[in-house]
C-alpha cells in the first residue's frame, strides 16, 4: 500500500485516529482531518489534535498530513479534495467518519423531550457532513479504478434494524450512515469502486477510558461497572479492518455490506494489538439478549 493516498475525516481520535495510523502502518500517505488542532479546539473541547494523529501515521510508517477541516464548510472540503488532487493526483480511500456529536444526544429520551436544535446538530455532524465530503471526494477517487469509501458507524445494517438505538436523533444517524454506504455502493460500482459500511464493537476510544476512569493499561478495572467492557476493543481493531479491506484486491465482494471490526478480523486473520478477536455485537445478542451464560474470553 505504499502508493495509496487515504483521506481519513474525524481522525483527530477514536476511530478515526486508529484507521488512520493502521493505513500508515500499511504505508499509506494519510490526509487527517478534523477540527482540533494544537492551536484551536473544536466545540468538543478534548487535547487530542489532528497533528498528533498525522504524527502517528508517520511513526507507523507512512505520511501523515494533517489538514483542519470543518466538513460542514462545503468550500473547506472543496479546497482539502483539491490540495490532495495537486499534491497526490490520486485518492485511493475515502473513510467517512466525521461525528463529534457524543454530546448532543440524550439516552431514553423521547423525540418530544429532547433538545431540537441539539438533535439536528447532531444529524448536521453525522451526515450532512459525510454527504458534503462524498459530493466533492469522489470524482477524484474514480479517477482511477478500484477506490474505496467505508462508513463508520455504530452498528450494522442488520443489528441496528430490530433494536431502538437509545435516541431517535442517534437511531437515524447510525442506521442511515449504513444506508449511505449501501447507496453509494450502487453509484460508485460502474467505476469499479466499493463502499462499505463499518463498525467498531466496544470501542476503547480516548473518551471511553475517561468516562471509566481507566487508562489503556488498566482498563479491565472497569469491567466491573460494565461486562460487556470485557469485550472491549482498541482503535487499532477497527483500524486494521480498514486496511484489510483497503488491501484486499477482491474489495468489490464487500460492497454494499455493512460489517464489523469482528467479522472482518475472522475473514482477514488480523487480530487487535493483544493478539485477542473481540466480537462485542455476537456477546450482546447471545449473552446479553438471549441470556446465554458464558466466558468473555470466548468472546475474544
Amino acid at each position: 500500500m505504499t502508493e495509496t493516498v487515504a483521506l481519513v475525516t474525524g481522525a483527530t481520535r477514536g476511530t478515526g485516529r486508529g484507521i488512520a495510523v493502521q493505513l500508515g502502518a500499511a504505508g499509506a500517505t494519510v490526509y487527517c482531518t478534523g477540527r482540533t488542532t494544537r492551536q484551536q479546539r473544536s466545540e468538543i473541547d478534548r487535547a487530542e489534535t489532528i497533528e498528533e494523529s498525522a504524527e502517528l501515521v508517520t511513526a507507523a510508517g507512512g505520511t501523515g498530513i494533517a489538514v483542519r477541516t470543518d466538513h460542514l464548510v462545503p468550500e473547506q472540503v472543496k479546497a482539502l479534495v483539491e490540495r490532495i488532487d495537486s499534491e497526490q493526483g490520486r485518492l485511493d480511500v475515502l473513510v467517512n467518519d466525521i461525528w463529534g456529536a457524543d454530546h448532543l444526544w440524550s439516552w431514553d429520551t423521547p423525540v418530544w423531550e429532547h433538545d431540537l436544535d441539539k438533535g439536528l446538530r447532531l444529524l448536521r455532524l453525522a451526515l450532512d457532513t459525510h454527504l458534503i465530503t462524498s459530493h466533492h471526494a469522489l470524482p477524484l477517487l474514480i479517477r482511477r479504478p478500484g477506490g474505496l469509501v467505508v462508513e463508520v458507524t455504530d452498528g450494522t445494517a442488520g443489528f441496528n434494524a430490530t433494536r431502538y438505538r437509545n435516541s431517535i436523533f442517534y437511531d437515524l444517524a447510525k442506521t442511515a450512515v449504513s444506508r449511505l454506504a449501501f447507496a453509494q455502493s450502487h453509484e460508485l460500482r460502474p467505476h469499479g469502486a466499493a463502499a462499505v459500511s463499518i463498525t467498531p464493537g466496544f470501542l476503547r476510544s480516548e473518551m471511553m477510558l475517561d468516562n471509566f476512569g481507566v487508562t489503556e493499561e488498566n482498563w479491565r478495572d472497569a469491567v466491573a461497572h460494565s461486562p460487556a467492557f470485557a469485550i472491549s476493543e482498541t482503535p487499532a481493531y477497527v483500524g486494521r479492518a480498514v486496511a484489510a479491506l483497503a488491501a484486499d484486491p477482491d474489495r468489490m465482494r464487500w460492497s454494499g455490506s455493512s460489517v464489523s471490526s469482528g467479522e472482518l478480523a475472522k475473514e482477514y486473520g488480523f487480530t487487535d494489538v493483544d493478539g485477542s478477536r473481540p466480537d462485542v455485537w455476537r456477546w450482546i445478542e447471545e449473552v446479553e439478549e438471549g441470556g446465554k451464560d458464558a466466558d468473555p474470553a470466548d468472546y475474544r
